[in-house]
């Protein structure tokens, strides 16, 4: 699964995108992040606030409940205004 951070949610984390193979119960998006966030504090820090979170799922804007398997993109990024 490929994981890509934006905003400051990739400059707290420290990497723009990452391959992962997270754990077989790891079935959303939601469950995704409380996985991410066990590995460390730089992911606490990006991923800690939820409310100020946006996901995509194969480039498509969807919510936390989205389901995921393996080989998905994941996106992760702070809330987006228009302009």
């Amino acid at each position: 699964m490929r994981v890509l951070y934006f905003g400051w949610v990739r400059q707290r984390i420290g990497l723009a995108k990452e391959e992962i193979d997270p754990p077989a119960d790891v079935a959303d998006v939601r469950a995704l992040i409380a996985w991410l966030k066990t590995r460390g504090p730089a992911y606490e820090a990006g991923l800690g606030n939820l409310n100020q979170v946006r996901v995509a799922v194969n480039q498509e804007l969807t919510t936390l409940d989205a389901k995921i398997v393996i080989g998905d993109e994941v996106a992760l990024f702070p809330p987006m205004t228009g302009g």
